[in-house]
């Protein structure tokens, strides 16, 4: 009964070895492959400095270089109270004719509309 014992608790060790040799190769193959990603995350953020000191765009919208145009929906919400884009000057809308066109909105859609209008640049 001993040498049973015997016999499988070394048979367990033997597989506990196995089993830690492995886990040591997978660690070691991950730290390669961590450090390989540091330093493509390195080379893309030195690329993307010398890129952007060079004058290249960025991801960033410039300071007024806002959206220019009313998304379709608001463009139909307006054209629906009587406001089109044909009416509206290149410059702004004035506000007072605005809050008389979209009376018949609720609240949180009279503001939707008018910070689209602000972001825009139609609305002074």
């Amino acid at each position: 009964m001993e040498m049973e014992m015997n016999d499988s608790l070394g048979a367990t060790i033997d597989r506990l070895t196995a089993a830690a040799g492995q886990l040591e190769q997978t660690v070691e193959r991950l730290e390669e492959k961590l450090v390989a990603a540091e330093q493509k995350i390195a080379a893309l953020e030195a690329r993307a400095a010398s890129a952007t000191e060079a004058g290249a765009p960025s991801f960033r919208a410039a300071e007024g270089g806002g959206r220019k145009t009313l998304p379709t929906a608001m463009t139909s919400l307006l054209a629906k109270q009587g406001v089109t884009l044909g009416s509206l000057d290149a410059a702004s809308l004035e506000a007072g004719a605005l809050d008389a066109a979209l009376t018949s909105l609720s609240l949180e859609q009279r503001i939707a509309v008018k910070a689209q209008l602000l972001r825009a640049g139609l609305l002074s």
